[in-house]
């Protein structure tokens, strides 16, 4: 375990002398500084009218994949092109580290793409959402939009394309209801799950699409966003569970204006 650390810390240096830090703590502080100020960004306010109409019925959802099982060696591989987490890091020398330090390291790794989205999730937090979209894997959410009293609404979709992986796109409302499957997302997520039993970590990670009209800080808030109507808080949320349902069932009931009105209490 010790020569593992050494081996990561010794990357650390060299990261901190190619940007001209002195130190690795140096190095710490200033992305951590960083980390701190993209977190105060999402802090967005949003207005409660809209003029959009109820959205149609989402599609059918398809049938998911069982959840992780506990034994790596029955699990079946990961559909070709999906880029898993030994994609990014070797996962054997980072199930030595401690979650402190992978989730430093992981953050890190992406801090430098100016179109990257990272974070870290408990795994409590993530069991959590990943209950609710199974149960409703199609939503939309509201980005505010000054000038645009509603905002912008966005349509979203999970899918689970293997057993230790997840993933989520993001797409103009507007442009999916005029191309359904054909349109293209702005945003796509992936949480990656392989260190969620042993490190109690699930890492998350994405990409931003340049010139499709929404910014690295829109893509923050839409995950907010997310977030907060998935993992279901503490506390009295009942509206975004029945508003969750409404768009389900393809219910009439459901009201546009009625999202944007919790989504701004998220702030």
């Amino acid at each position: 375990t010790d020569s593992v650390t050494e081996k990561y810390r010794e990357k650390l240096r060299r990261k901190a002398a190619q940007e001209g830090f002195h130190s690795v703590d140096e190095l710490k502080t200033v992305y951590m500084t960083r980390i701190q100020e993209q977190k105060d960004r999402t802090s967005t306010n949003a207005e409660t009218q809209s003029p959009y109409p109820p959205p149609p019925p989402p599609p059918p959802p398809a049938d998911f994949p069982s959840a992780p099982t506990s034994s790596p060696s029955s699990k079946p591989p990961a559909p070709p092109g999906l880029k898993t987490l030994s994609s990014y890091i070797d996962l054997p020398k980072t199930l030595a580290l401690p979650p402190e330090e992978i989730e430093y390291i992981w953050r890190l790794r992406h801090a430098s793409s100016p179109t990257s989205l990272c974070a870290v999730l408990p795994s409590r937090i993530y069991l959590r959402i990943q209950q609710t979209a199974r149960k409703h894997p199609h939503f939309i959410l509201p980005l505010p939009r000054e000038g645009s009293p509603g905002g912008e609404i966005h349509f979203l979709q999970w899918s689970f394309p293997a057993p230790d992986t997840a993933t989520i796109v993001f797409t103009h409302l507007a442009e999916y209801k005029l191309r359904g499957e054909f349109s293209q997302p702005h945003t796509t997520i992936t949480m990656h799950l392989e260190l969620m039993k042993e490190k109690g970590l699930v890492l998350m990670q994405g990409q931003v699409l340049r010139g499709r009209g929404v910014s690295v800080e829109d893509a923050r808030w839409l995950i907010l966003c997310l977030q907060k109507f998935y993992a279901g808080d503490e506390g009295n949320h009942s509206g975004r569970k029945r508003l969750l349902e409404q768009f389900s069932q393809g219910d009439k009931a459901f009201k546009v204006e009625e999202l944007v009105d919790e989504a701004a209490k998220i702030i």
